[in-house]
């Protein structure tokens, strides 16, 4: 067990916690000790209609562009209660925002036409613009209720006709807040783990930026920016941005 690179360190994931496991599992399996504390629910959004209206004119698009995990299931679960399944997508062309969406789609039986090689939206307008020509082409995206708007609006700047639909939304969550708090209060806490601009929000909403002088981890350049402009100490951030990759940085941070 000592031989493990994060034996001895306790680490906080502030996934919601019907998403936490396998990031927890993979930071048990490098040793570490996880509290889970999650910041953030995922519920369907307040008005569904839109999302079931592109759904039932969804071959109407040119492209259905997925940027998280929680949108994939979201649009399957409402795929499912029209009685379709992935083949409603045939003829469209889909594009996943990082490894874990594709991984997404693949559970619905979807293969991604289009992963870029870095997982944030800029990204993804550029990849979309050397697939395609963009003016005129009508695409979908599902996404959370509140979002960046950099996507939408980069692919809109190069004629493309987007359509936002809310697939879903984040609540605050903060089950265990006490526990936490007295956990930073004793210093028993390494590292706190933040996932995605949300949980870094509705942490500091909760607990402001307390974190018991136990440095942050962001998956990537857009939470950690999240966290800096919030006030948090952000000592990590993910080259590769997916649980795998913040899992790595950690164990990278912490040799160092």
């Amino acid at each position: 067990m000592q031989s493990k690179p994060l034996h001895g360190r306790t680490v906080v994931v502030t996934r919601a916690r019907a998403q936490a496991a396998a990031f927890s599992l993979q930071l048990v399996e490098a040793g570490a000790a996880v509290i889970e504390f999650p910041t953030i629910r995922v519920e369907p959004p307040q008005d569904l209609e839109p999302l079931r209206r592109a759904i039932q004119e969804v071959r109407e698009y040119d492209w259905v562009v997925f940027t998280s995990a929680n949108g994939v299931t979201a649009f399957g679960r409402e795929l499912r209660g029209q009685g379709l399944d992935a083949q409603a997508l045939s003829g469209v062309r889909v594009c996943a925002i990082g490894p874990a969406t594709a991984a997404a789609l693949e559970r619905m039986g979807v293969v991604a036409d289009l992963v870029p090689t870095r997982y944030i939206a800029e990204s993804v307008v550029a990849a979309l613009a050397g697939a395609d020509t963009l003016r005129d082409r009508r695409i979908l995206l599902p996404r959370a209720a509140v979002a960046r708007e950099e996507l939408p609006r980069g692919l809109r700047a190069l004629g493309a006709r987007v359509v936002e639909v809310a697939a879903y939304e984040t609540v605050p969550d903060g089950e265990g807040m006490e526990t936490l708090r007295q956990r930073l209060d004793r210093r028993e806490v390494d590292l706190v783990t933040f996932t995605s601009s949300s949980t870094v929000i509705n942490y500091h909403r909760l607990l402001g930026t307390f974190t018991g002088g136990a440095p942050v981890a962001a998956i990537g350049p857009v939470t950690a920016r999240t966290a800096r402009e919030l006030g948090f100490a952000v000592a990590v951030v993910a080259e590769e941005f997916t649980t795998a990759g913040l899992v790595q940085a950690c164990i990278e941070f912490f040799r160092r």
